[in-house]
């Protein structure tokens, strides 16, 4: 018997596209097939089905250094890099860039990221947006748009838990099914049912699913109908490790004998998802303890209410696939949020996700018009369209944003300035527990440490993958002296990147600056100045030839435009070079030209360089920028020679 696989689920892109730097991997998968596609080789030619070709693309991929390693078959591996952007519309089957994929090339190239939109998120973000709400999937015979029905459940609930985001949203696969999601998710939170129910129950009223049981009520368990009746999509030999676990549960549940639960510990180590199992049989993952001990280990589970082997069938099946669906839904998390977060209109923050403020009113004002279209096709996935052209609901005006401030806050603003500072004073609000929760004293301090060790794979686990560790960095300094500043000041303006919705780093493929320039009024600890914060993490080598020269011109530029001598620089970084400090120091008394006007100059400028060992010093000690700024100023004005400059230096904070 050959049981057909059905999808039951959708996912954004595709798993072998799940990259860190998400944002900076597709610019620079765009530039990489644009440049592929002008040289004379790859002209006139078709990509489907042409192997060489392919291949061709993941060496040229190779030689630019965008993957390592050797791929063993590298026409699928070429497809596979590119396949999610086919998805989302910018390049086309024939992964040429589609127009809209030229445009994001283009904002990427210029680096010019600025908002040009009534959402106030960012232009590729924009992009992004109007892509994922024309991207459409075939499932099944059905139609769906996937990000229009994550906008659906949001505007209903005004928020999904994580569970419900990671396993009931991508059961929404047509509007039938959608329907009894928004039902069920209603019976959920209120202790009516479970997520497992939910998900045995969809896969139960499926044709192959209820085939499968049948053929496996009615004939005798053999490893081939096990692997058959588990329905695995790429083969079913993968399966046979469900026969032996069958056996090993079979002999426990049926047979009583208690002895063999060992052997249905052992058997789940054969199963590739066997932590499912485990988890839900056992309460210690110690296998000693449950050789020890067998019965005291053992959890209630639907296994115990099976009191025949027909009964035992049905609660084997129904696990099996209730796991195999769960992993999946669970594996296909990170993707569907990597795409999400491209539009910066969705916060994942505290196990829930939402909608930002403006978005959250805008698309709940008009989901019953929107509604229609969401299992649809668009014909407009590879143009570079207005989002009107999307559906024409989607028109977003000065009053949209006023009213969407004044319900989302319980604000009575009258003018779109108004409703813009209270946007504002909403993401500080957000910036302030993100620092509460995220980056307390206890976490900079080992976040440093970790800087200092480049041990990036913890660091990313802290902030974020969809950016480069240089960048975390350079933001990580940057809620530290927010933070040593008292939290005075308009820190997500004087950071100079990108920022996701939730308010964290994301890098681009164009790179650029990336100073902290901060602003600070005078007081009376301080005159009104302009602080220049740099940072790296670059070796010893690589410091002195990329730092020296470029902070100095940074701060020297400053100095000639504004005109304000009182602003000076801190570089910070995780390793300080002796020849890097010297440098820094001549700066005091050295002269800096405007190379387009040498009658323009400023005779000398303040550097102050750390390592991360004495911003840890800041953080444990407690020391505020009223407190640091004097000390900078004892420093700048000492007259110790370079090698004897530091160390006096640090020893005051």
């Amino acid at each position: 018997m050959n049981i057909p696989y059905k999808s039951f689920c959708w996912s954004l892109g595709t798993t072998s596209f799940r990259t860190k730097n998400f944002n900076k991997t597709i610019e620079e998968q765009l530039a990489l097939l644009n440049e592929f596609w002008t040289l004379d080789e790859n002209q006139n030619t078709e990509w489907s089905g042409n192997n060489e070709l392919q291949s061709r693309y993941y060496d040229f991929m190779h030689e630019k250094g965008f993957l390592v390693g050797n791929a063993g078959n590298k026409p699928k591996d070429a497809r596979e890099k590119t396949s999610g952007l086919v998805d989302i519309g910018l390049i086309d089957d024939n992964r040429k860039l589609s127009k809209v994929g030229k445009a994001l090339l283009r904002v990427s190239t210029e680096n010019d990221f600025n908002s040009d939109n009534q959402f106030q998120i960012a232009k590729d973000s924009f992009i992004y947006l109007k892509q994922l709400l024309k991207t459409y999937y075939e499932i099944e015979g059905q139609t769906v748009r996937p990000f229009m029905v994550l906008l659906r459940l949001l505007s209903t609930f005004n928020y999904l838990t994580l569970d419900e985001y990671t396993y009931l949203l991508p059961l929404c696969i047509g509007a039938r099914e959608t329907t009894e999601i928004v039902g069920e998710i209603a019976n959920l939170r209120s202790n009516r049912t479970s997520i497992d129910e939910i998900i045995i129950n969809r896969l139960m009223n499926m044709p192959n699913y209820i085939v499968a049981l049948e053929y496996l009520l009615e004939n005798d368990v053999t490893e081939d109908l096990v692997c058959e009746i588990g329905l695995n999509r790429k083969s079913r030999q993968y399966d046979k490790p469900y026969f032996k676990l069958y056996n090993a549960l079979f002999d426990v549940f049926v047979n009583g004998d208690i002895d063999s639960l060992p052997s249905v510990y052992s058997a789940t180590k054969d199963i590739k998802i066997g932590k499912w199992w485990r988890s839900y049989l056992f309460d210690t993952s110690s296998e000693s303890a449950i050789r020890k001990f067998p019965s005291a280990h053992l959890k209630n589970t639907a296994f115990d209410y099976a009191t025949n082997e027909s009964e035992f069938k049905k609660a084997f099946f129904k696990t099996v696939h209730l796991f195999k669906a769960k992993a999946t839904l669970s594996d296909y998390l990170d993707l569907n949020r990597r795409y999400i977060k491209t539009t910066d209109i969705v916060l994942f923050e505290d196990d829930t996700v939402k909608l930002d403020v403006v978005p959250q009113y805008f698309f709940k004002s008009v989901m019953e018009q929107l509604y229609s279209d969401i299992f649809v096709k668009s014909e407009l996935l590879y143009e570079n369209c207005s989002i009107e052209s999307i559906s024409a609901c989607l028109v977003v005006s000065d009053d949209t944003i006023i009213d969407g401030i004044n319900e989302e806050l319980g604000l009575s603003v009258t003018t779109i300035e108004a409703a813009r500072e209270a946007l504002e004073d909403n993401r500080y609000q957000r910036l302030q527990h993100l620092i509460d929760t995220k980056f307390t004293d206890e976490n900079l301090l080992s976040l440093l440490d970790y800087f200092e060790d480049r041990n990036d794979t913890e660091i990313r686990n802290m902030v974020t993958d969809n950016a480069d560790v240089p960048t975390i960095f350079e933001y990580v300094l940057g809620i530290l002296w927010y933070k040593a500043s008292e939290r005075q000041g308009k820190i997500l303006d004087y950071m100079k990147l990108s920022l996701d919705a939730d308010l964290l780093p994301k890098t681009h493929a164009a790179g650029g600056e990336a100073d902290i320039v901060y602003e600070y009024c005078a007081t009376e600890a301080y005159p009104e100045h302009t602080l220049l914060l740099e940072a790296t993490l670059a070796d010893s080598t690589n410091q002195r030839r990329m730092e020296m020269e470029p902070v100095s011109r940074h701060l020297g530029r400053h100095l000639i435009r504004t005109g304000n001598l009182n602003s000076y620089c801190v570089f910070a970084t995780n390793y300080l070079d002796i020849n890097v400090i010297a440098d820094f120091r001549g700066r005091k008394s050295m002269p800096f030209y405007d190379t387009q006007d040498y009658s323009k100059s400023v005779n000398g400028m303040k550097i102050i360089p750390l390592q991360t060992s004495e911003l840890k010093k800041i953080v444990s000690n407690g020391k505020t920028y009223k407190e640091l700024y004097p000390l900078f100023e004892a420093a700048f004005n000492s007259t110790l020679p370079p090698h004897e400059w530091y160390n006096p230096f640090v020893q005051m904070l």
